[in-house]
C-alpha cells in the first residue's frame, strides 16, 4: 500500500499527464509538432539574460572537466540483486569507479570527482525517484559518489522535488555521511524571482537548493515518458528544479526542455550527469505504469554532456520499444523532439555522429 502522502504526489503527476494529453490531441498532430518545435525555438540570446548572482562561477584557478559528446557506458551483467529492483551495492561502485576513471583518467573515486568539483564548491545532486522504489536513481550508485565527495573535501546537498519521490531513492538523513543535507523542494522553495523564458510565454523559479549551489550533479534514468516521449538528464534538471514543471509540458515539452536547459542557471552550474541504467523502461513512465515494459540494462552511463546522453537513452529506449512490438515514439505522437534542440541551443552534442560512446564490460 502506498502511503497517502507519496499517493497524492503520485496522483498530481498523473493529472499533469492527463492534461497534458488533452492538450496535444488539440494541438497540431505529430509530424507537425517537430516543425512547430523547430521554429519555436528563439535565438539563443533571446532568452540567455541573467538575473544579478545567478550564473555560478567555479572557484577561482579551478576549471571542471568538460567532455562535449564524449559518454562513458560500463557493463556488468548479474550486477542486479535477486530482486531486479536494486543494484548489488559492490558491483554498483566498482561500475560508477571505472567509469568515472574511465572519463577523467583517475582511477581513485575520490580523486575523479575532484576532476569536477572543488572544496570551494557548494554542491547540489539532482535524483530521481518519481517512479519510487520500482525504478529510481538508486543509494548504491549515489551513495559511493557522496562519499567520495565528502573525501574530496565537497559535502553536497541531495536534492529531489518531493518527500515521497526521495523515499523512492532509498537515500535518507541516516544513511548519508555527516555534513550531507538530504531536502526536497516540494515545487515551492524558491527565492529568486520570476524568469520569462521566452519563446514559451511562461515564466518560471528555480529551486533555492540548486540557486544556492555553485555546481550540480545530475543522477538520472532512461525512461519513457507519456508527454514528452523520454525522460533522462536534461528533463530531470529542467522539470525537477523547478516550481511549476506543470507549465512547460505543452507540445511535448518539445523545446521547453531545451529552452529551460539553456538557462544560465543550470548551464553555469552542471558538472557531470550520471545515469542510472541498471533497468530500462521501454512505455509507462515517468511512473511505474507498465512494469511488463521495464527490462534490465545492468548499465551506468557518465558524461559531462546531458544532451548526448539523452540522445543515446531515447535510442535506447526506441530499440526497446521495438523489442516490445511497441510503436516508435514518433508513431504516437510524442518524439523526444527537445534534444536537438538542445543541441541546436548549444547546451550539448545530439548528433551520434558527432558522440563518442566508450563501452567497457567488466
Amino acid at each position: 500500500m502506498v502511503a497517502p502522502d507519496i499517493q497524492a504526489e503520485l496522483e498530481a503527476c498523473s493529472r499533469i499527464e492527463r492534461d497534458a494529453a488533452t492538450s496535444r490531441r488539440a494541438f497540431l498532430g505529430g509530424a507537425a509538432v517537430l516543425s512547430a518545435a523547430a521554429t519555436f525555438v528563439p535565438a539563443r540570446s533571446a532568452f540567455a539574460r541573467s538575473q544579478p548572482g545567478l550564473p555560478a562561477k567555479p572557484p577561482a584557478g579551478f576549471t571542471p572537466l568538460s567532455a562535449p559528446g564524449q559518454v562513458v557506458k560500463i557493463s556488468k551483467a548479474g550486477c542486479l540483486e535477486a530482486n531486479r529492483l536494486f543494484p548489488k551495492a559492490d558491483d554498483a561502485r566498482e561500475m560508477l569507479r571505472r567509469a568515472l576513471a574511465e572519463l577523467t583518467g583517475k582511477a581513485d573515486l575520490a580523486e575523479a570527482v575532484k576532476s569536477f568539483v572543488h572544496p570551494e564548491d557548494k554542491v547540489c545532486v539532482k535524483v530521481n525517484g518519481i517512479a519510487l522504489q520500482n525504478m529510481a536513481t538508486n543509494k548504491e550508485l549515489v551513495l559511493p559518489f557522496v562519499e567520495a565527495m565528502i573525501a574530496a573535501g565537497v559535502p553536497p546537498t541531495v536534492l529531489e522535488q518531493y518527500p515521497g519521490f526521495m523515499q523512492g531513492t532509498r537515500i535518507t538523513a541516516r544513511n548519508v555521511p555527516a555534513g550531507v543535507s538530504v531536502v526536497w523542494h516540494s515545487n515551492s522553495d524558491a527565492t529568486m524571482d520570476w524568469r520569462d523564458i521566452a519563446g514559451t510565454a511562461r515564466h518560471t523559479k528555480f529551486v533555492r537548493p540548486l540557486t544556492e549551489s555553485t555546481a550540480l550533479i545530475n543522477f538520472a534514468l532512461i525512461k519513457d515518458h507519456s508527454i514528452c516521449g523520454y525522460t533522462g538528464a536534461l528533463k530531470n534538471m529542467t522539470h525537477g528544479c523547478s516550481v511549476n514543471p506543470q507549465d512547460f509540458h505543452d507540445h511535448h515539452a518539445s523545446p521547453q526542455i531545451a529552452i529551460l536547459s539553456a538557462q544560465d542557471v543550470l548551464t553555469s552550474r552542471l558538472r557531470l550527469c550520471i545515469i542510472d541504467g541498471f533497468k530500462l523502461m521501454a512505455h509507462g513512465g515517468p511512473l511505474y505504469k507498465h512494469p511488463e515494459y521495464v527490462s534490465p540494462h545492468e548499465a551506468v552511463y557518465v558524461s559531462t554532456d546531458p544532451v548526448a546522453l539523452d540522445a543515446i537513452g531515447a535510442d535506447l529506449v526506441e530499440k526497446a520499444r521495438a523489442g516490445f512490438g511497441l510503436k516508435s515514439l514518433a508513431d504516437e505522437g510524442r518524439p523526444p523532439a527537445y534534444i536537438q534542440a538542445a543541441a541546436d541551443l548549444g547546451v550539448g552534442i545530439a548528433d551520434r555522429a558527432k558522440i563518442t560512446l566508450r563501452e567497457v564490460t567488466i
